[in-house]
């Protein structure tokens, strides 16, 4: 079962985990060649974190190549297990990673590009208005469902499409808690049923009081930022390629603005990589 995060000492945990997760994909990522299939990708990212201790998942790792990092024609849930789909040059890619250490969750995504391509770059580079945009919004404390709307609203403007509309439900974010360790972690559907237990379990309580531990564009998240860790991942797409992060945001019931909500961590690739091009600024 999941408990809530309540002690701050808490935080470092789940820092951990997240470092653990971006390792592992930017390991993977340097592998990548042309010929290489999803499935393969999403191999080699499990045999990584069990080389390191991961025995339990929210959601095992996926891997996306070419149009379908943009969901391209995406329908059914079943799209979005990795395919035989194989890298080829110039092509993007997106690793997605959800696993669980010591009891701490992380939910990561990390999207590259197998050789230059200037509208990747572009598209990353955009992505940081995003980032900055969910924090502010949040700090200011308005409805989940309306922020999603300021984003949406965002990409438009930007001339992009928002592809985690595709993701079911529609969620651009989703809670999470912490998980009691146990020797066994059965999964079901590629998803851990203890993660998924949990979320459920914020479901039921959080219709009661009025809450949904999914971040999404529908009427049951028109509430404000519910405190607690928010895997958050705003999705963009234009013209067959996706791009997105994903990345922990603290919630808290501080009235200080800059303590109210805050990204988990600074220190990841893509905030490195706005960082150096000035892009956060």
């Amino acid at each position: 079962m999941a408990t809530a995060v309540t002690d701050a000492t808490e935080l470092d945990g789940f820092r951990e985990v997240q470092h653990l997760a971006y390792a592992c994909a930017e390991a993977v990522a340097a592998r990548l060649a042309p010929g290489v299939t999803e499935r393969e990708a999403a191999r080699m990212q499990r045999e990584w974190l069990r080389e390191r201790g991961v025995r339990d998942w929210f959601h095992l790792p996926f891997a996306w190549f070419g149009d379908r990092t943009a969901f391209t024609g995406f329908r059914v849930p079943t799209q979005f297990f990795p395919t035989g789909r194989r890298l080829e040059p110039g092509m993007p890619f997106i690793l997605d990673l959800a696993p669980v250490h010591r009891g701490f969750t992380a939910d990561v995504g990390y999207a590259g590009c197998l050789g230059p391509d200037p509208l990747h770059d572009r598209l990353m580079t955009d992505l940081a208005a995003h980032r900055a945009l969910i924090l502010r919004e949040v700090r200011e404390r308005r409805p989940l469902r309306a922020i999603y709307e300021s984003v949406d609203r965002l990409m438009t403007r930007q001339g992009y499409a928002n592809r985690h509309r595709a993701y079911p439900f529609g969620v651009i974010a989703h809670k999470v808690d912490r998980i009691r360790e146990r020797r066994w972690s059965p999964s079901l559907f590629g998803f851990g049923t203890r993660s998924l237990g949990g979320l459920a379990s914020d479901a039921v309580r959080g219709h009661r009081e009025g809450w949904s531990p999914l971040w999404s564009p529908h009427r049951f998240s028109d509430h404000p930022p519910r405190a607690g860790l928010w895997a958050v991942e705003p999705h963009l797409g234009f013209r067959g390629k996706g791009v997105k992060f994903e990345e922990l945001l603290v919630v808290t019931d501080s009235r200080d603005p800059e303590e109210s909500a805050f990204w988990l961590d600074d220190d990841l690739p893509h905030v490195r990589r706005w960082q150096e091009e000035g892009a956060l600024a």
